[in-house]
């Protein structure tokens, strides 16, 4: 399951790479010690933030990033359940299923042609419009 999360992070963290500037007032920076913790009031995600090189780089503090790698690995558990799921599922219809569907067909085609067949027979006899 943890290859899977580092498969989806691996995933998802160009996208964030390229995504648009976040709005300056979701997060709140406050200092602590060498560090910064950023929270996101969005969200409420606490993350620990130093200076390198210039720019401020966070990531995601370890209880949190406990709680995430666990909700990747439910919903890892739960896509694969699914995808047996509708495995299992795909069974083909009984031929007396088939049968009923082919009825159903039938009648609704018999009943579509007999009101093709009645306006057309009332085209042949209703008058032509006057042209002049």
């Amino acid at each position: 399951m943890k290859t899977i999360a580092i498969g989806l992070a691996a995933l998802l963290l160009p996208a964030t790479l390229f995504a648009a500037e976040p709005d300056a007032a979701r997060f709140q920076l406050e200092r602590s010690g060498d560090h910064f913790i950023r929270l996101d009031k969005q969200t409420g995600a606490m993350s620990l933030c130093e200076e390198k090189e210039g720019s401020l780089v966070c990531r995601m503090a370890a209880d949190e990033r406990a709680a995430y790698e666990d909700e990747l690995d439910r919903l890892s558990e739960r896509v694969g359940a699914l995808e047996n799921k509708s495995i299992v599922n795909k069974a083909l219809p009984s031929d007396a299923e088939i049968d009923r569907s082919i009825s159903i067909m039938e009648k609704m085609m018999k009943s579509f042609m007999g009101v093709v067949k009645q306006f057309q027979e009332d085209e042949k006899t209703a008058p032509l419009p006057q042209k002049t």
